[in-house]
């Protein structure tokens, strides 16, 4: 096997000019491949990332009404949604793809206040101790709530950095006094995102989904919600998944365990229920609408590598033709037609696979310059480099096989009398 190896590439620097034209479909087809496999990889992530958001892996489940999420500000609780218990929450912590749990309550309230001046559009959650690790906020002035702040019913409150700017401008937050529906809360700290995220807003769904976002949050200790508002008012749920590919069956899971506790029995497309924000399958939605194009953009470039591999084949032929004294003096010695299309199903495998490595090569080379001129995010992917490469010595094995074949059928008597 190495001798056939080495014979090989003395083959193929004998000629070199030959052995580069007749590679270099192999070249283009490969490099064709890897390059748009990585920036379909890269724009799919950009995808995933931009819905999902920071990054955290977090889904929500909220309480909807046919296909519109429930919001308490506007609305009457509607009898049969109990609040969720400490054993629901345990199921809900005993999920497979679950990480971390978190209960919080949320309004969107015009009546909040601080010296007269609104938060417009503002949100108000009633949050657990699990709640700023999930989301991944972080304190950047000030403190976060303490354990007794949980427990005490505290009027103590933390804002987000967009409610700082919405209310205070330059001045510091922390200390001033809030009036959230009529009840003071002492401003104890300021919370910002560890990710900051920018959402395209394209639909009234996006619209309602992420406008919370734009006007700022204030937080309050979860036992802390009764003083404002209705103790006993449902909960959303958040769960944080083991990891980005875990989310859609986490959120299926909390939604079902969550739907079990409802009492409520109307049926219809009215019907109540929890539902999970699945950002997750939206995005692979929105990568399944350009998979077909994405797939004849890869049959395109593997034209190449069929072009390729007729290259291969007719240049095997020609060097069958040229070396037919070789394999009679070979055969006449003892050699086995094994032996021969050993010898030139190698070279043929050699030649391709060099082919493959510098069109892998080249490939990443291609994403790289598409990503700095076009902008587009490309991601290399490791499996369709090794792919390739493999992919590129079958095509030397396939189209070599033919000339292998007639090498070692030669008769000896007439490849030595060849001229």
């Amino acid at each position: 096997m190495l001798e056939n190896i080495s014979l090989s590439f003395i083959g193929i620097l004998s000629h070199k000019v030959r052995s580069l034209l007749t590679m270099l479909g192999i070249i283009i087809g490969i490099a064709s491949i890897i390059a748009i496999v990585s920036t379909i990889k890269g724009t799919n992530e950009q995808i995933k990332n931009n819905l999902i958001g920071s990054g955290n892996n977090t889904v929500n489940i909220s309480l909807y009404q046919g296909e519109w999420a429930m919001d308490f500000s506007y609305q009457p609780v509607p009898d049969g949604i109990p609040v969720i218990t400490d054993e629901t929450r345990k199921k809900l912590e005993d999920i497979d793809e679950a990480e971390a749990v978190t209960l919080f309550r949320q309004r969107m309230s015009d009546n909040i206040f601080c010296l007269n001046k609104p938060l417009s559009g503002g949100t108000i959650l009633g949050i657990d101790e699990n709640y700023f690790d999930i989301f991944n906020y972080r304190i950047t002035q000030g403190k976060g709530f303490s354990p007794k702040d949980y427990t005490d019913n505290r009027k103590v409150a933390v804002i987000d950095t967009t409610a700082v700017k919405g209310l205070f401008d330059s001045e510091k937050a922390v200390g001033k006094i809030l009036d959230i529906n009529g009840e003071p809360f002492e401003i104890i700290g300021v919370a910002e995102l560890g990710t900051q995220f920018e959402p395209v807003i394209e639909t009234v769904r996006d619209y309602y989904t992420y406008r919370s976002d734009q006007s700022g949050k204030v937080f309050i200790p979860s036992r802390s919600w009764a003083i404002p508002y209705i103790f006993d008012e449902p909960q959303n749920c958040a769960v944080k998944a083991v990891d980005t590919d875990s989310m859609t069956d986490a959120g299926k899971k909390a939604a079902d365990i969550l739907n079990d506790t409802l009492k409520i029995k109307s049926g219809g497309s009215e019907a109540i229920k929890y539902k999970s924000e699945s950002l997750l399958e939206q995005a692979k939605k929105m990568q399944d609408l350009s998979a077909s194009t994405n797939t004849m953009l890869i049959w395109i470039a593997g034209i190449s590598l069929l072009v390729g591999g007729i290259g291969v084949m007719n240049i095997m032929l020609v060097s069958v033709t040229e070396r037919t004294k070789e394999i009679g003096l070979k055969k006449a010695l003892g050699a086995r037609k094994s032996r021969i299309l050993g010898q030139f199903l190698t070279e043929a495998s050699v030649l391709t696979s060099i082919g493959g490595i510098i069109g892998v090569i080249s490939g990443i080379g291609l994403s790289q310059i598409i990503s700095k001129f076009a902008e587009v995010p490309v991601s290399i992917s490791g499996f369709s480099v090794i792919v390739s490469v493999i992919f590129s010595m079958l095509v030397g094995i396939i189209f070599g096989l033919l000339p292998s074949l007639k090498a070692a059928k030669l008769d000896p008597i007439d490849a030595l009398r060849y001229e």
